[in-house]
């Protein structure tokens, strides 16, 4: 019973992650079709709750999507990172580097020798850190990249939106503060982090 449980928890992850790394690679390699397709999907679930708020708030849309995104992401990232491997990893990291560069202005070529033997061993811990934050990536992408989508191609279609930021005053969500970016993407990051920040102290996520 237990390892068919262990059997479909896997299939299950395998699955997520399939789901997550396809969305991803739409995203980046299919081009515009996937993803105004992925957020014309969306839209069924969305539109009701804009016109709920009205589409002169959309701003309130993109908080509360962000708000969303947020917990989801911190559960994710609580539940699948070790962060006790990652802190100790963060440390020998951090002891290592200083002892390398005091071995090099030392000219200590037989200390450096032996850190670099010591490297290769350091360097299985990353990898190992760099897949736990790769999953957690590929979870989170299920949620957040389709509503991004949707978010982005509502709004190209919607231009009447707007809202007061701090020393800048009112502006159309869809004008751009800079390059690429406009100010629905600065909204909707500016109160991710916030709300990220809030979930992620209240759930002790990273802690020591």
């Amino acid at each position: 019973m237990a390892q068919e449980s262990s059997n479909l928890k896997k299939n299950l992850d395998y699955f997520l992650l399939a789901i997550g790394i396809s969305l991803m690679v739409g995203v980046i390699a299919i081009g515009s079709d996937f993803r105004q397709t992925l957020g014309e999907i969306v839209g069924t679930l969305m539109n009701p709750l804009v016109m709920l708020v009205g589409q002169e708030n959309f701003h309130i849309v993109l908080f509360v999507m962000a708000a969303i995104t947020a917990l989801y992401a911190s559960l994710i990232q609580k539940y699948t990172i070790d962060w006790e491997l990652m802190r100790k990893t963060q440390e020998r990291m951090k002891a290592f580097q200083k002892e390398f560069r005091e071995a090099q202005l030392s000219q200590n070529n037989y200390k450096i020798k032996q850190l670099e033997e010591q490297r290769s061993e350091m360097m299985g811990d990353q990898m190992e850190m760099s897949k736990q934050q790769f999953k957690p990536m590929a979870y989170i992408s299920i949620i957040s990249l389709p509503l991004f989508m949707w978010a982005y191609y509502y709004i190209s279609g919607h231009t009447g939106a707007s809202m007061v930021f701090p020393f800048i005053g009112e502006m159309e969500l869809v004008n751009t503060v800079i390059g690429p970016i406009q100010f629905w993407i600065l909204w909707y990051f500016i109160t991710s982090l916030a709300v990220s920040q809030l979930i992620r102290k209240a759930l002790n996520i990273g802690g020591a």
